[in-house]
């Protein structure tokens, strides 16, 4: 009797020990999983930060472990409306089916690039050339908005204010020589996929090559391009 009891016990024993292990797998199924998210959100950040200029690299926070959320097969990915993909952000993942809920993750998307920046000291109004600037490498997304990428963008124009050796080339910050004048009657190019339409307006204001200006048309519209040289505004569809 004592030998049927101990064999009994013996194999009821292991089945005791599995249990707790069966359902906490279980409860692990009927979970949504982190991983996921991260991906989901991953893909994207990959995704919205498509076209930027350099190596693009996407960093997603852990999901908080106390959080019990219910599986969902589709989790999606969103951005607040004028939130930037790029630097120091945060994305939400929804779950609209079978459950409803949402979650906020932070990330970090790094943007290493080129970019223009000063080689010897410039003074404010003096005119910029190729030889006063250098090409350095860094995250695009940690440096202030407008930062120019190409030198063609940056030679030729003037700072508004004296520059240390090593600053970003801000474009926000450099003046260049009208090539549309406020109240000059320019020629609007209009171009689009497979067309190309020009047409007279007059311009709104002063703008230098590569700038963005104000134009009137002749049925009264006002419409923005891109200044050119020799009088023209280019607007892209």
């Amino acid at each position: 009797m004592k030998k049927l009891l101990f064999t009994a016990l013996s194999l009821l024993l292991p089945l005791a020990m599995l249990a707790p292990l069966a359902q906490a797998q279980n409860a692990a199924a009927g979970r949504q999983s982190p991983e996921a998210l991260r991906q989901s959100v991953e893909q994207f950040l990959l995704l919205q930060s498509n076209g930027l200029p350099g190596k693009v690299t996407v960093t997603v926070g852990a999901v908080d472990t106390r959080l019990n959320l219910a599986p969902c097969p589709a989790p999606q990915a969103f951005m607040a409306p004028g939130a930037r993909a790029w630097g120091k952000t945060t994305v939400g993942v929804r779950c609209t089916q079978p459950v409803n809920w949402t979650i906020y993750l932070q990330a970090n998307v790094a943007v290493v690039g080129d970019y223009v920046a000063s080689a010897v000291p410039l003074l404010q109004g003096q005119a910029i050339d190729a030889t006063q600037l250098v090409t350095m490498q860094g995250d695009l997304a940690a440096l202030p908005a407008g930062i120019a990428t190409d030198m063609a963008q940056v030679v030729g124009a003037s700072s508004n204010v004296s520059l240390p050796p090593g600053t970003p080339m801000r474009l926000d910050t450099l003046r260049r020589k009208p090539v549309v004048i406020q109240g000059q009657l320019v020629r609007v190019v209009s171009s689009g996929n497979g067309f190309q339409v020009a047409s007279e307006g007059r311009a709104i204001g002063n703008a230098g090559d590569g700038q963005v200006v104000q134009v009137r048309t002749q049925s009264g519209q006002q419409i923005s391009g891109v200044a050119r040289a020799g009088g023209m505004v280019e607007v892209a569809f």
